[in-house]
């Protein structure tokens, strides 16, 4: 072992020992960005990229669980990503079909499948809906796989949802206006039954949502890391547990 890993080491056990743990998120929804900027750093492709990032994932769960987290949410392609070039989407949808078919085959997580299927490869949306189905009854933490999805995408389907919901049950538009609310909507979100994110990371340096949960995360606390996702480490994700335990939550007061 080098001074570099017994620095780090000692830095890891440091970060612990600041970790309330009376104060630990129970749901945790990451947005793994930077993939590609590692690449170009590396001078590689955007492929090369995807796959480092993708084998980050295990890892990550790993240490979501050993926190004790019961829920990840891990945005793997928004909706604006299906427009990207077709051989470069071929080749991501490719690397995300081969991650959730590993983690699938370590059945420790139940995987759930978040966005709109119907705008993804028909392989894509059936192996998703496959891994859901066969790991249903695994040990582990549930995960969501955000995989085409949008934000805004998933309101828009969560009305229409809503509204198909009551015109097969003979509801007026005019009665429907008078019962409608925030919980009538929540229950017809891609999340629905789920608790809300209650801390949101970021990787990649940059700071904005991006669509991410926009519904859910009208209360989050949000950490934003510098860390391009394939590098995020450890003391990465301490640091976060670390400044959500140390925040007094308003939600929205």
């Amino acid at each position: 072992m080098g001074l570099a890993d017994i620095v780090y080491g000692v830095y890891e056990r440091h970060l612990r020992s600041q970790i309330d743990l009376d104060q630990m998120p129970r749901h945790v929804g990451v947005i793994l960005d930077g993939n590609r900027r590692w690449a170009e750093a590396q001078g590689s492709s955007s492929s090369v990229g995807h796959r480092a990032g993708a084998k980050k994932i295990e890892e990550f769960l790993g240490w979501c669980e050993d926190a004790g987290v019961e829920l990840v949410t891990l945005w793997l392609l928004s909706t604006d990503n299906l427009n990207r070039p077709a051989a470069e989407l071929q080749a991501l949808m490719g690397i995300i079909e081969e991650t959730v078919t590993e983690l699938m085959a370590q059945s420790k997580w139940r995987l759930h499948p978040v966005g709109a299927l119907d705008l993804l490869p028909d392989s894509t949306a059936r192996l998703l809906k496959e891994a859901e189905e066969a790991t249903c009854d695994a040990p582990g933490p549930m995960v969501n796989i955000a995989v085409g999805y949008g934000g805004r995408r998933e309101v828009v389907d969560a009305v229409r949802s809503l509204l198909q919901e009551h015109a097969g049950q003979g509801t007026s538009l005019d009665e429907l206006a008078q019962f409608i609310d925030v919980e009538h909507i929540a229950e017809h979100l891609y999340t629905k039954g789920q608790p809300d994110p209650d801390l949101v990371i970021r990787t990649s340096g940059e700071q904005r949502l991006s669509g991410f949960l926009l519904w859910q995360s009208a209360h989050s606390e949000f950490y934003f890391c510098e860390a391009y996702w394939p590098d995020f480490r450890h003391v990465d994700f301490l640091r976060a547990l670390r400044a959500y335990g140390d925040r007094h939550r308003r939600f929205g007061a």
